[in-house]
């Protein structure tokens, strides 16, 4: 049965109480962040909606010059494509914030118990089953303190207008105006692995694949170090395939293979699973998207 979507009235709601549904008001990542967040370990947090974003645009008067800009934008000239990137991204970054829509962000980040957060980006039109979106907007991760925690909600605003972005969305036929942006603010989970699981891997499309790394993801996601790769079957959860330049205990391995096996369940659809294992072997997810090339 598909949920009708919602949207909702308030600037601020919690994980628990977003649901898959509510893609309008938190956006793709947040959506997903809330409908696991009772069935699965995901650290607490909570997202500003695209409310706070909206009252931006209209308290700030800029709306309305971003778009024409965007109008005129020839997305294939790369040069103009960043050009304009880069000016929105500015005039975002040097406005005012709403002086209210602060107080709430900061009431709310003091209720959680690690304040050491991060601070994701989460757009309407990302992680869905037909468009991925995965990775054009920005994350900050390890901030610390009430006045970053709000940079950082600006920053993941302003991401909103990457150059990558808006070529996206062009080749997707998303109109700009359409696309809104909310914020997950979420607390850290220090991790000393992490990596990403695929429930059905790209190549042979029988494993579950699993590439980790030692300390943050992002140097997965920007290819920074080779990640370990394991291949393992989707019954047993045995390793049938790697390929390893850390040690790491192969029981993890396979913890964070079962727990890829019940996320595909609760969504019947194969995942692509971000997740963390902090430094007591627990393990968190961090994110789960639809596979959309298969």
């Amino acid at each position: 049965m598909t949920q009708t979507p919602t949207f909702h009235e308030e600037n601020i709601l919690w994980l628990k109480d977003v649901k898959k549904g509510d893609v309008p008001s938190v956006g793709g990542k947040g959506a997903n962040l809330g409908e696991m967040f009772s069935h699965f370990p995901v650290p607490n947090g909570f997202c500003i909606t695209v409310h706070g974003y909206i009252r931006f645009m209209k308290e700030t008067g800029i709306g309305d010059h971003i778009h024409g800009l965007l109008d005129r934008i020839d997305v294939e000239g790369t040069e103009q494509l960043d050009q304009t990137s880069e000016e929105i991204r500015k005039l975002i970054l040097k406005q005012k914030f709403p002086a209210d829509l602060r107080e709430e962000i900061l009431k709310n980040y003091k209720k959680l118990k690690n304040k050491k957060v991060a601070v994701r980006s989460s757009a309407t039109a990302e992680d869905l089953p037909t468009a991925s979106f995965a990775g054009q907007q920005d994350t900050y991760l390890n901030i610390y303190g009430a006045e970053k925690v709000v940079e950082a909600v600006q920053k993941c605003w302003a991401s909103l207008f990457t150059s990558r972005a808006i070529y996206y969305r062009e080749k997707k036929n998303f109109h700009h105006r359409d696309v809104l942006i909310s914020v997950v603010v979420q607390e850290m989970a220090e991790p000393e692995y992490a990596g990403v699981v695929f429930t059905i891997d790209p190549v042979n499309k029988k494993y579950i694949l699993i590439e980790v790394v030692e300390g943050l993801g992002e140097q997965l996601v920007s290819g920074q170090v080779t990640p370990n790769s394991y291949f393992l079957n989707k019954k047993t959860h045995i390793i049938e395939e790697k390929s390893e330049h850390f040690k790491i205990k192969h029981s993890l391995i396979e913890m964070v293979s079962r727990m890829g096996e019940k996320i595909e369940a609760h969504y019947k659809h194969p995942q692509d699973i971000e997740f963390v294992i902090d430094k007591k072997g627990k393990l968190f997810i961090v994110q789960s998207r639809a596979i959309t090339t298969l």
